[in-house]
């Protein structure tokens, strides 16, 4: 018996579909995250634009056209912010995001076997994907998140510690819907980071609040034995007046303060982050200052996004921006986007790195270096194993790069 666990959206839900994979595997299925025949669909959906919603909605028709008598689960955002929806496209069972355990209960009664839990996920990539906490309590205007995920709750240290030394992958990825907030009993972030001290694998953030990058935080990365000097601080938007009708709790001037800070204890560091194009009280001028903020705070990747409404936010009410004008924002941020990541990675051309390499297609393998350039090395490399490299120039989406010598 086969299941396919399909996912969209964010790292959080890949770790959690990955625990669901485990789970399922524990009662003697192959899985495959991969859309293909199956005899059972689960499906990870999300909310977090009109898009998404759209694609995770259309998700029960495209499984059911490899095969009509599966049976389908679906859980996520998607499906929390709007259970029925689903429900009535024909799915078994429909949970939201906040249960998805309840997927391998329900999955276990109806073929006979005995529910164990969720275990710790199982790890499909080179990096492991460690999920140390749920939920936001910020209500950003712009994002609906928090009403479908719930309140902050996290994992305790001694857990997570646990599960990072049970799996083989070299790299460990931090991850959560807001890591900056992680909790275990008053022990924050910086207390989970002096907790691994001791590991030999490479160490990596998701993504940060810029207010946590003071010097007690960077000093502990510091300390790590191998961490990847990639810091995605979430921006949104480089005016002052938009970060305010965001409800993001900085300006500006302090967030550049926060990359100043980073910069001194990792020279080498990739600060990415994400920028929303056209929010409802956006003005050209403000848009300008999201622009020019990309050049100051030199970040070496900017995730750009349209502003998406979503209904149930305090955004959701304010009066839109033309679609032609957020379009055309888009398109500008994008291309200051592409010239940012370009002029990063020519920094680096000529020095000596490392990767870990991942996967090997069309005569070269790629992998990441500490600092989140994405590099090509030709030939096939085994895969999961560290190399040192030299990296050359631009190529696709990365660098090209030769062994060391």
């Amino acid at each position: 018996m086969k299941a396919v666990v399909f996912t969209l959206g964010c790292k959080v839900n890949e770790v959690e579909s990955a625990g669901i994979m485990a789970g399922i595997e524990k009662f003697g299925w192959e899985t495959d995250d991969k859309l293909g025949y199956a005899d059972a669909y689960v499906l990870n959906t999300c909310a977090v634009t009109r898009e998404a919603e759209r694609k995770s909605r259309q998700l029960i028709s495209r499984v059911k056209k490899f095969n009509p008598a599966a049976d389908i689960f679906v859980c996520g955002c998607a499906s929390e912010k709007d259970k029925k929806s689903f429900e009535a496209c024909g799915a078994a069972f429909v949970c939201g995001a906040r249960k998805k355990d309840e997927i391998l209960d329900v999955f276990a009664k109806k073929y006979g076997y005995s529910a164990q839990g969720l275990p710790y996920p199982k790890q499909t990539k080179t990096r492991a994907f460690v999920k140390i906490q749920d939920g936001c309590n910020n209500f950003c205007s712009y994002c609906v998140i928090p009403y479908l995920r719930g309140r902050e709750v996290s994992r305790t240290i001694e857990d997570i510690v646990k599960e990072i030394y049970a799996t083989d992958s070299r790299e460990i990825v931090l991850n959560g819907i807001n890591i900056t907030s992680y909790n275990d009993g008053g022990k924050n972030l910086t207390d989970l980071i002096r907790a691994l001290q001791n590991c030999d694998k490479r160490i990596r953030l998701g993504s940060l609040e810029c207010n946590i990058t003071d010097d007690g935080f960077l000093s502990a990365l510091k300390a790590l034995k191998d961490f990847a000097p990639q810091f995605h601080l979430s921006l949104q938007s480089g005016s002052n007046a938009v970060l305010k009708a965001m409800n993001r709790h900085y300006t500006r001037e302090e967030y550049l303060e926060k990359c100043k800070k980073v910069y001194e204890y990792f020279p080498s560091a990739a600060i990415t982050t994400d920028v929303i194009a056209g929010f409802p009280t956006e003005t050209e001028e403000d848009f300008i200052q999201s622009l020019r903020m990309i050049e100051e705070a030199e970040f070496a990747r900017v995730h750009a996004f349209g502003y998406s409404p979503r209904e149930g936010t305090a955004a959701f009410k304010m009066k839109q921006l033309p679609a032609e004008v957020k379009s055309e924002r888009l398109h500008r941020l994008i291309s200051a986007a592409e010239k940012a990541a370009h002029k990063y990675a020519d920094k680096f051309t000529g020095t000596a790195q490392e990767i870990i390499a991942e996967e090997y297609s069309d005569g070269y393998t790629c992998g990441y270096t500490g600092n989140y350039i994405r590099a090509y090395v030709s030939g096939r490399l085994a895969s999961g194993e560290k190399y040192k490299v030299i990296l050359k120039e631009r190529f696709k989406d990365g660098v090209t790069a030769k062994l060391y010598e």
